[in-house]
């Protein structure tokens, strides 16, 4: 939980600094800096009133109006974005496409839309919440995948009613494409 009254409270009432906050307070300077400066942009003064809470004071310093977004910059609801899946596939099937050319074309179509290093930033936040997946091609035939299947069996000699412990081997072999028939 923020503790932006704490923060607002010690600066105001106390008249500390903005390190001594941080210090009290156990955050970063830079976050309790922050705190102030966005008190003072969205016009909150000292003293509170009794009846703003916490939570209250956080949706009018941190409403995405005027401030950088989860998309990453101010106001960005007028900026188009590409379908990052399409970018994506575009990229994976055409071996000479870079993202540089891809944004290219971006800014031909939207003049106004994001520079190349945002547009970066972007697709690389995109691409962090995709499954990774390793896809393996294989010759059909020409290897065999070998594990053990876990818990080893007991295995009784019928002669001597000597029992040992054997592991058991799984082996699949590489699918191979069934023949056609004519």
């Amino acid at each position: 939980m923020r503790k932006i009254k704490e923060v607002l409270r010690l600066k105001h009432q106390q008249g500390l600094s903005a390190r001594q906050i941080a210090r009290v307070c156990r955050m970063a300077r830079s976050t309790v800096s922050e705190y102030l400066s966005r008190a003072r942009g969205a016009g909150i003064s000292w003293p509170l009133p009794a009846e703003i809470d916490e939570a209250t004071i956080e949706a009018q310093l941190f409403s995405t109006k005027g401030s950088k977004n989860r998309e990453g910059g101010a106001n960005n609801e007028a900026r188009p974005l590409p379908e990052w899946a399409q970018v994506h596939s575009e990229l994976q099937c055409h071996k000479h496409l870079t993202l540089q050319l891809v944004w290219e074309e971006y800014k031909q179509t939207h003049a106004e839309g994001y520079q190349y290093s945002q547009f970066c930033e972007l697709y690389r936040r995109w691409t962090r919440k995709l499954d990774l997946v390793l896809r393996q091609s294989h010759r059909a035939g020409e290897k065999l995948f070998v594990d053990y299947a876990g818990q080893t069996v007991p295995v009784v000699n019928g002669l001597t009613g000597e029992v040992q412990q054997a592991s058991v081997f799984v082996a699949e072999p590489v699918a191979t494409p069934m023949p056609r028939r004519r």
